[in-house]
């Protein structure tokens, strides 16, 4: 009887003595800024780190004012395949596509000072997503809810501002935005903490050994570049500054801008792992085809140039939309300022100087494009056929197409010749007076 009471004692002091998580591993991860694909890429790898060195926890601190769906959704999906208890601890605000990445987690915690909702969905533009956008995103919010066993209404509200929940400050017309203490009480968080440490406390895992997980200086650029307000400014940049050093003498920054620019573009998106090596042979290969259009007659090599750098551009998007937008900006700003420079400095100057042809033949250089017989000027002759005012006369033995510089001049008549231009030679009629000619 001792012994079983004495094993009996051991097991209800157990759950006390492994309480506070002694021996398990808790990783922690950011989840801050704008969410977009740079910040998937990010959370895959440091989930998979996660699982590899077997984590017994995963805390995902959440601070994010939201940002793409598409990268929402795949972050989503990432947490709900994760075989690892987790949790999202909001310590500022989880809006937007935050709060659809907080609630597919296991559970919530809030800081005092945490919000989480207002989930509308918005083009790239500021204006509100069409109605079948709306709709998907709805329908992906309350599934999210209802997964983790929450009342959907209030993920519905978060992204429908139809949904009429005034006694938590979302009439109808609103999007619904709670609180730490409204989102304890409609289920939406389990609690409400200081600090991490008081949610560790919470999780009973307050002696596991703590895992701290940080973007990488590379992961950090690559969340950068890959922004959506970043992508058509550089794009901008790349266009402008190629197009720039084509009216500029030598290779100098402009064209350095322009490269740079392209390739902090890729770079980010290989990082983020949108974009591939058929990417980057896709662009060497349109680069290559419209330099040669430069060189080439038919314009074929450059439209098939432009088509592949057109191509590249897009494998790198998650958002063909977005990519086409981003495309069109950089498109109006190269062609607003090819015209300024156009119209400033001419195609004289740069590598527009090696393909276009400056030199002109002109009578100052030494050329003439008919020989001007200046020795006929004051010869005499008499015309073969009638000049009306153009016909034939004979000036020592030599015919000679010529016009009269008057009217009709019959044959046999005498002319002079008065002036010559190129071909053109001009004669005057003679006349007889007593015998003896003189000019009229």
């Amino acid at each position: 009887m001792m012994a079983a009471a004495l094993i009996l004692s051991i097991f209800q002091l157990l759950p006390e003595v492994l309480a506070d998580g002694e021996g398990e591993s808790v990783y922690v991860i950011p989840v801050e800024n704008t969410v977009e694909r740079g910040l998937a890429a990010f959370l895959e790898r440091t989930t998979t780190e996660a699982m590899e060195n077997g984590a017994d926890h995963i805390i995902f601190e959440v601070n994010t004012p939201g940002g793409r769906v598409d990268a929402a959704s795949e972050i989503a999906e990432l947490f709900q395949d994760l075989d690892v208890p987790n949790t999202a601890f909001v310590t500022s605000q989880a809006l937007s596509a935050g709060s659809y990445i907080a609630l597919n987690t296991d559970q919530i915690y809030m800081k005092p000072q945490a919000t989480m909702g207002a989930s509308g969905v918005i083009n790239s533009d500021g204006t509100a997503a069409d109605k079948k956008a709306q709709s998907a995103w709805i329908s992906s919010m309350v599934a999210a809810a209802e997964a983790g066993g929450r009342d959907p209404v209030y993920a519905r509200a978060m992204a429908d501002p139809d949904v009429d929940l005034p006694e938590y400050g979302a009439g109808k017309g609103a999007f619904l935005t709670l609180g730490p203490n409204d989102a304890v009480e409609v289920g939406y968080a389990e609690g409400v903490v200081e600090d991490r440490t008081e949610l560790l406390n919470e999780l009973n895992l307050s002696d596991a050994t703590i895992v701290e997980e940080s973007p990488t200086a590379a992961e950090n650029l690559a969340r950068f570049l890959t922004d959506p307000v970043v992508i058509p400014i550089l794009l901008s940049i790349a266009s402008l500054g190629l197009v720039v050093e084509l009216y500029s003498p030598g290779f100098g920054i402009p064209g350095i801008m322009g490269l740079l620019a392209l390739v902090l573009f890729f770079y980010g998106h290989i990082v983020a792992g949108l974009a591939g090596y058929e990417a980057i042979i896709l662009l060497i290969l349109g680069i290559g085809l419209v330099i040669a259009e430069l060189f080439l007659p038919g314009g074929i090599a450059g439209i098939a140039g432009i088509v592949a750098i057109v191509a590249s551009l897009m494998l790198s998007s998650a958002d063909m939309g977005h990519m086409a937008m981003s495309i069109g900006i950089a498109l109006i700003v190269t062609n607003v300022i090819s015209v300024i420079l156009f119209k400033t400095m001419g195609l004289e100057r740069g590598f527009f100087r090696h393909i276009i042809l400056n030199d002109s033949t002109s009578t100052e250089k030494g050329y003439v494009s008919q020989a001007n017989r200046l020795e006929l000027i004051g010869l005499e002759g008499t015309t073969i056929t009638p000049l009306r005012p153009a016909g034939t006369a004979e000036f020592d033995d030599e015919r000679l197409d010529v016009v009269s510089e008057g009217g009709f001049i019959g044959p046999s008549s005498r002319v002079k010749i008065v002036k010559t231009e190129g071909t053109r030679i001009v004669v005057r009629q003679m006349k007889t007076n007593h015998d003896k000619e003189e000019v009229e």
